[in-house]
């Protein structure tokens, strides 16, 4: 987790790279959690950009994002569809970007170069390593509209940031297992850049942290399934 000191534009917070170990599987989301689907839980859209159920709901907050979580749980519950044990929840920052890299060490899960026409982003003004300037599309997009990862995960770098568990914090360095960031904060943790950003901030190791309760435009999530109460 983090990037390394060579890593162009990195930033200052994406240190010490810490080895760690993700104890448990857990199942990711292969798309940003859509305004369909959150309507479908939580019965309202807060979204900007509307028009196209299928893009990723925004305008949402942490405390939104935690909420869906537990009431998709809940139902999903009932239906008899969830193994015994097992929660939906946001993913901890360290799943997050195991899950961004798909078992990359480069900047992005495309090597060390990002364009528009791989993630929504503003590739016209500032593409990333390299990379040929591209669309500026000024919102977000349909989710799964780019190539997805390795993995199958779509949309990990761009569109919306996605809001993680973890409360902001340094990384500890050394070798950890499930660490789960600091206790208290002011922040919490999204990742993976959006529509408004330029390449350097969509990179598998860019944080961002902002109050739990804010919401804005830019800003999603994707829930993951894991052990849990």
């Amino acid at each position: 987790m983090g990037s390394p000191s060579t890593e162009q534009d990195r930033n200052p917070d994406e240190g010490l790279q810490t080895q760690v170990t993700i104890s448990q599987g857990f199942w990711m989301s292969k798309y940003e959690t859509t305004q369909e689907e959150y309507k479908a839980i939580m019965k309202s859209n807060p979204s900007s950009f509307t028009g196209d159920s299928k893009r990723p709901v925004e305008t949402v907050s942490w405390e939104d994002a935690s909420n869906y979580c537990a009431k998709l749980t809940a139902c999903e519950r009932v239906a008899g569809r969830l193994p015994s044990g097992y929660a939906y929840r946001l993913p901890t920052e360290a799943e997050w970007e195991y899950a961004c890299r798909a078992g990359t060490t480069t900047a992005t899960a495309y090597e060390d170069t990002l364009g528009s026409t791989q993630a929504t982003f503003n590739g016209r003004d500032d593409p990333y390593g390299g990379a040929a300037k591209g669309p500026y599309l000024k919102t977000t997009t349909k989710v799964g509209s780019y190539a997805p990862n390795a993995w199958g995960l779509y949309d990990m770098h761009g569109n919306v940031w996605e809001w993680c568990l973890d409360w902001y914090g340094t990384y500890p360095g050394g070798s950890v297992t499930d660490p789960r960031g600091p206790t208290t904060g002011s922040y919490r943790v999204d990742r993976g850049g959006s529509w408004i950003n330029i390449g350097r901030l969509c990179r598998a190791a860019v944080r961002g942290g902002f109050w739990p309760d804010f919401r804005c435009g830019y800003i999603g999530f994707r829930p993951v399934l894991a052990p849990g109460q």
